[in-house]
């Protein structure tokens, strides 16, 4: 199984990025996983201009990489407990999650995904959803492998 993550975000602090290379330490005992972050001048001109010149270069920059098993992470997505959370990995398979700038996505782009989720009704900062993503990656991948991280 391989898993990728890519997001819109620029060089996240070392705090964070510790914590989520710890989760990709774990994580890496039952899947191959990748950090993808793409941030560019283009991607910050159209930040400056708006909404939709930001989510426009987003799904740009993401669009090489929808293939395979998608998933974004959106605030109106679909809410998973931890369980349904960790059935996203019965499939064996190339599985990638996409997390947007700070403008979200269009509307084309999470049609485009096999799966809309929420990791939260809250609104997190991009670097706090990514961490809490993977941990929930590993926390899923325990699942499927009867590993005792999870408890109920």
């Amino acid at each position: 199984m391989k898993i990728t993550v890519y997001s819109i975000e620029k060089t996240p602090q070392s705090e964070i990025k510790n914590m989520t290379e710890e989760f990709t330490k774990m994580i890496l005992r039952f899947a191959k996983i990748e950090d993808i972050s793409l941030f560019n001048s283009k991607i910050a001109s159209a930040q400056s201009k708006g909404v939709l010149e930001a989510q426009k270069s987003y799904t740009q920059s993401f669009e090489p990489y929808i293939k395979n098993y998608t998933l974004a992470l959106d605030k109106d997505g679909e809410m998973l407990d931890s369980i349904e959370f960790g059935k996203i990995f019965d499939n064996d398979a190339d599985i990638r999650f996409f997390i947007g700038g700070a403008y979200g996505f269009e509307k084309q782009f999470l049609k485009r995904t096999q799966r809309v989720i929420s990791l939260s009704s809250l609104t997190y900062a991009h670097k706090i959803a990514k961490l809490v993503l993977f941990e929930q990656i590993y926390r899923g991948l325990c699942i499927k492998n009867n590993h005792p991280y999870h408890k109920e």
